[in-house]
């Protein structure tokens, strides 16, 4: 979340074409693996009987944001593919993410995919479109909750089990003293991510809280922390974007800290290379976004559910290093991981 959050995001449509449905997928299924979906080269207004699908996908991302940015491609890779109308809004705020929900309901969209980073705030929504008989698809955030909410399937990573792996791999670097860096206050992704670290590192783990719509204040509390505590020699970080920031915080510091993070980008890619970031955990956004429009496309034209509607679809998660990170530096080049 690099910029500050501007009021609710305009919806942006993206129309599929029967010429980009028979064209684009063979080419994305061979580029993204793991999709329910197959081109059949039809238009999917036979298979509704009503017009193309209309899909909504409404996160909590900040503008801007280069994870989002990801999963936003996933998910208009999967749209073209399908032949799907596919609008794309977001809010940071829970209140404004919530109206956003409302908003797709009211223009009267065929499927939901939503993201659970504050759940209690989208019960209400998840129960009126329920109610107008839309199906509604989780990712990303909320895989304690996508159930319970009413959800029909959730595809994302399982943060506690992914902090406990970073965890140990902290423990397998020989780390001591570990500073978990949380840029949402509430966010239960985020929250989740350091809980698990701390669960399985057998050093110290503190945890720090920052103001992640400004990069320059995230910069200045890992700068001034680090200075406060020398004894700090690893920064965890939950966002690739504000890896990079700490980088720069570790420099001003003074400190031998090294830093790790969740998530991927290009720029990221780059530094993992360079060995200024130790390693990252990919959980795969534009996956994410292209399973959670496919399978709506898939529920409304075939009946299909993702794991039954009993089990999550994992997309992570993968530990990136310095050894293995060319094999996916392609691919980030393309802006796809």
């Amino acid at each position: 979340m690099t910029t500050p959050p501007s009021p609710h995001a305009p919806f942006r449509l993206i129309r599929g074409t029967a010429l980009t449905l028979a064209v684009a997928g063979s080419l994305l299924l061979s580029g993204c693996s793991g999709t329910g979906g197959s081109g059949s080269g039809t238009d999917t207004a036979g298979a509704v009987g009503k017009g193309r699908l209309k899909v909504a996908l409404v996160t909590h991302a900040s503008k801007g944001d280069a994870f989002w940015l990801l999963v936003q491609k996933g998910a208009e890779a999967a749209a073209a593919k399908d032949g799907v109308e596919l609008t794309y809004a977001s809010d940071p705020d829970a209140t404004g993410q919530a109206k956003l929900v409302r908003d797709a309901i009211r223009d009267g969209v065929d499927g939901i995919a939503l993201t659970l980073a504050k759940p209690d705030a989208m019960k209400a929504p998840i129960a009126q479109a329920k109610a107008s008989d839309i199906p509604v698809v989780g990712l990303n955030s909320g895989i304690d909750s996508w159930q319970s909410d009413g959800i029909l399937e959730f595809f994302g990573q399982d943060e506690s089990v992914t902090g406990r792996a970073v965890g140990e791999k902290l423990d397998a670097f020989k780390a001591k003293h570990a500073l978990c860096v949380i840029h949402e206050r509430g966010n239960v992704a985020l929250e989740a991510r350091c809980a698990g670290v701390k669960k399985t590192f057998s050093g110290e783990t503190d945890n720090l809280y920052v103001d992640g719509t400004d990069m320059d204040a995230v910069s200045a509390g890992v700068t001034d922390r680090l200075k406060q505590d020398p004894s700090i020699d690893e920064v965890v970080m939950l966002g690739a974007d504000f890896a990079l920031a700490a980088v720069k915080s570790v420099k001003a510091a003074g400190s031998k800290a090294k830093v790790a993070t969740f998530d991927l980008n290009q720029d990221l890619v780059k530094a993992v290379q360079s060995g200024a970031v130790q390693f990252a955990v990919d959980q795969q956004p534009y996956l994410q976004g292209y399973l959670a429009v496919d399978s709506l496309w898939l529920y409304k034209t075939n009946g299909n559910i993702s794991g039954g509607g009993a089990a999550p679809v994992l997309t992570g998660p993968a530990f990136v290093t310095k050894t293995n990170v060319g094999a996916v530096a392609k691919f980030a080049a393309n802006g796809t991981r």
